[in-house]
C-alpha cells in the first residue's frame, strides 16, 4: 500500500485534531485514500506539558484505497517536547521518522520546562529521527495575542506544503469551520495557515509526494459515527433517543444538525434507561426509532433489550464500543462488549448482533438493521468501537435504493380472529399491530404470554414462546451468505477477525502471504446468529485464530492452563458454535491494532511444520 502516515499531537485544547482533520479531508478531496484516527486524552482538560495529555490526530494517506492507521507516522508535527514523548514511548513513530517540533522550550525561562526538555530530547536521541526546530510560537505571535490559538493553522500550512495539498481547498475548509464566526476570525485563521505555507517554503528543504488518482465515481470521506447517523436517515428512521456518552455522542450531534429536514427528532433523556425506553415506546406506536450508546449505557439498557425481544417490538441499538469495563477508558477503543451483547439480557433473549468493518458497513448496516428489526420483529444490536466512531475514510458515495427502506406498516383493519402473537409456524414471526389499528387492541406484556398476549405461566405457553422467537432467527441465519476467505480456500492458518479490525488484518496477511506464509483471513460481519459454513471453512486450515481488541490470558504464563485460560470473546463464540479448536491473539492497548502487530502474531503463531 503505497503511501505515508503523519500525525499531529499538541496539549488539549490547541486544535492539532482540527488541523489533521482538515489536511485529511483535503487529501480526500484530491483522490487520495485516507484513513484517519483521532488521539485523544482520557481528561476533558488534562494538564499542559505532560506525556498523558497529547492531544490530535494520525493521518494515513495513499494512492489507493486506505484500511487502517498503518504502523508508525513517517512524519509527526509536535507542539511540545511532552505530547512527542508520549508517541515515542507509545511506538507510534518510525525510526527514520521526520519530527517538526515547536523550539520554545529548549529556551523557556523556566528551568524546569527547559530540564524537561533535555530530558526528553536524551531519550529520543537513540533513534535516527530528524529533528526540524520550527519557531512556530514565535511567528504566530506576529498575528495573534496568544499562539496557542493560533499554532493548529501554522502547522497546517506546514503540511499543506510539505505534502503539496492544494492551497484553494484548505481555505476552503478553513472557512467550512467558520461559517457561524466573525469574518476577522476566519481572516486571522487565513493568515496564520499563510504565514506556516511561507515558512514551509522558505525553510524546509524537502517535500513528500504521495499521488492522488481521480476515482471514477464520486466518493465521500466521513467518520463512522457520520456514517451511522446518515445510514439512519437514509434508512428511514424517525427518532434517536439518547443520553450523551463518549464516544457515541457525536453521531446525535450530527443528527441533531440534519435529521428534521428528513422528519426525524432527536431525543435526549435525562438517561440512559429513559433513552432505551422512549425509543422502545415510539416502536410499539408504529414509529421507526434507534437508540445509540458505548458499553456503560448498553449495561443500562439490558432489562428494556429483553422487553423488546418478549413483545417482539422492533427495535435498532448502536453500542460503540470503548475501553472497559465500568468506566473503563472513554476515549479509547476495544471490542470488548461482544458477549454482552450477545447475552447480556435476562433470560433467553434470542436477537441479532452486526458489527461494520468500515466507515462505509456503518452507513449500510443501518439500513440492513431496520430491514432486519422489523421483518423478524426483533432487536438489532450493532457493534461499532471508537476506531470507526472518530476515524475518516473515503468511500463511494453511496447510490440511493429502495432495498434501504423496510416494508411500510400494514395499518389496514385487523381481520377478526388475528391475533397479536400468532406466530407463522414456519418463520416464528408475528403480526405487528400498533395502537390505534382498527381491531387490534391488546396488552403488550414483559411477562410470559400466550397468542393473544394473555399472561400464561404453563410450561407449554412459555415453551412456544421460547421456541418462536428462536426459530426466526435460525431461519434467518439459513438465509445468510457463507462469509468470504480473503485468500486461499485451504491453508496452514486462519485469520478470524470482527469489526474495525478488518483492514489491518488484512494488509497483515497480505504481507504474510509475500513472505510465503500460507495464511487466509475471514472477516465476520453477523455475529448472532452466526454466518453459515464455519465449521467446514475452519476445518480446511491447520488452525484458526480469531485476532481482537479484547482481553486474553497469555497461554505461556505459568497461571493459566487450557481449563481456565480466558481466551478473546469472539474466540470463545467460535469454540462453542464450531467445536473446532480456535485460538486467538488479542490486545488490549486502547488503539487500534498496527498491521505489523498481527504479522507478527501471524509469524509466531504458524503451526509448526508450516509451508513458507
Amino acid at each position: 500500500m503505497p503511501g505515508h502516515t503523519l500525525e499531529v499531537v499538541s496539549d488539549s485544547g490547541e486544535g492539532a485534531q482540527r488541523c489533521a482533520q482538515i489536511f485529511g479531508t483535503v487529501s480526500a478531496k484530491m483522490g487520495n485514500g485516507i484513513w484517519t484516527v483521532e488521539i485523544i486524552p482520557a481528561e476533558i482538560q488534562p494538564p499542559p506539558r505532560h506525556p498523558t495529555s497529547a492531544s490530535g490526530n494520525r493521518v494515513r494517506i495513499g494512492t489507493g484505497a486506505v484500511t487502517n492507521w498503518g504502523d508508525a507516522a513517517d512524519l509527526i508535527v509536535a507542539f511540545n517536547e511532552q505530547a512527542l514523548l508520549q508517541r515515542f514511548r507509545l511506538g507510534a513513530l518510525a525510526d527514520d521518522a521526520i519530527i517538526l517540533i515547536e523550539d520554545m522550550w529548549a529556551t523557556h525561562a523556566d528551568p524546569q520546562i527547559r530540564n524537561a526538555w533535555d530530558d526528553a530530547m536524551e531519550e529520543l536521541g537513540g533513534r535516527s529521527f530528524r529533528f526540524i526546530n520550527v519557531p512556530m510560537e514565535e511567528q504566530c505571535l506576529t498575528i495573534v495575542d496568544n499562539a496557542r490559538l493560533g499554532k493548529n493553522m501554522f502547522a497546517l500550512g506546514l503540511l499543506t506544503c510539505i505534502y503539496g495539498r492544494d492551497l484553494d481547498l484548505v481555505r476552503d475548509a478553513i472557512a467550512q469551520g467558520f461559517l457561524k464566526k466573525a469574518k476577522s476570525a476566519l481572516q486571522t485563521n487565513l493568515d496564520l495557515f499563510e504565514l506556516g505555507h511561507r515558512w514551509a517554503e522558505q525553510h524546509i528543504d524537502f517535500r513528500i509526494a504521495v499521488p492522488a488518482v481521480k476515482p471514477d465515481r464520486a466518493m465521500v470521506a466521513m467518520n463512522g459515527n457520520q456514517a451511522i447517523a446518515l445510514g439512519s436517515i437514509a434508512a428511514g428512521m424517525e427518532l434517536c433517543a439518547m443520553y450523551p456518552i463518549t464516544p457515541a455522542t457525536s453521531a446525535s450531534h450530527y443528527l441533531s444538525d440534519v435529521f428534521e429536514k428528513f422528519g426525524g427528532i432527536v431525543h435526549q433523556a435525562e438517561d440512559e434507561i429513559a433513552a432505551i425506553g422512549v425509543a422502545l415506546g415510539s416502536s410499539f406506536a408504529g414509529k421507526v426509532a434507534f437508540t445509540i450508546t458505548s458499553g456503560p449505557g448498553l449495561a443500562l439498557k439490558t432489562e428494556f433489550i429483553a422487553l423488546a425481544i418478549m413483545t417482539e417490538t422492533p427495535l435498532v441499538l448502536v453500542d460503540v464500543q470503548r475501553g472497559g469495563p465500568s468506566t473503563g477508558l472513554p476515549t479509547k477503543v476495544e471490542q470488548s462488549d461482544l458477549l454482552a451483547a450477545l447475552y447480556g439480557q435476562p433470560g433467553d433473549a434470542p436477537h441479532v448482533v452486526m458489527a461494520p468493518a468500515t466507515m462505509e458497513e456503518c452507513f449500510l448496516c443501518m439500513t440492513t438493521a431496520r430491514r432486519i428489526a422489523e421483518a423478524l420483529r426483533t432487536v438489532v444490536i450493532v457493534l461499532s468501537d471508537a476506531n470507526l466512531a472518530s476515524g475518516v475514510q473515503r468511500f463511494p458515495r453511496p447510490e440511493p435504493s429502495e432495498h434501504w427502506l423496510a416494508q411500510p406498516l400494514d395499518l389496514a383493519p385487523v381481520r377478526d380472529g388475528l391475533r397479536p402473537y400468532d406466530w407463522d409456524p414456519q418463520r416464528g414471526v408475528s403480526p405487528r399491530i400498533v395502537p390505534g389499528q382498527p381491531g387490534g387492541m391488546f396488552t403488550a406484556t414483559g411477562l410470559s404470554h400466550d397468542e393473544a398476549s394473555h399472561v400464561g405461566y404453563t410450561p407449554d405457553v412459555h415453551e412456544r414462546g421460547c421456541q418462536m422467537r428462536s426459530r426466526k432467527l435460525a431461519l434467518f441465519q439459513q438465509m445468510l451468505e457463507p462469509p468470504a476467505v480473503n485468500g486461499d480456500p485451504t491453508g496452514d492458518l486462519l485469520v478470524v477477525g470482527w469489526g474495525s479490525t478488518l483492514g489491518a488484518i488484512e494488509e497483515a496477511v497480505e504481507r504474510a502471504r509475500q513472505e510465503g506464509l500460507s495464511v487466509s483471513s475471514l472477516h465476520l460481519r453477523f455475529l448472532s446468529p452466526l454466518e453459515p459454513g464455519l465449521k467446514e471453512i475452519f476445518q480446511r486450515f491447520g488452525k484458526v485464530m480469531t485476532i481482537e481488541i479484547n482481553y486474553s490470558d497469555d497461554p505461556t504464563d505459568p497461571f493459566f492452563t487450557s481449563e481456565n485460560r480466558r481466551r478473546g470473546q469472539l474466540c470463545w463464540l467460535l469454540r462453542a458454535h464450531t467445536l473446532v479448536d480456535v485460538d486467538c491473539w488479542t490486545r488490549v492497548p486502547g488503539e487500534p491494532l498496527r498491521p505489523g502487530q498481527i504479522l507478527q502474531a501471524i509469524r509466531e503463531s504458524m503451526p509448526q511444520g508450516g509451508s513458507r
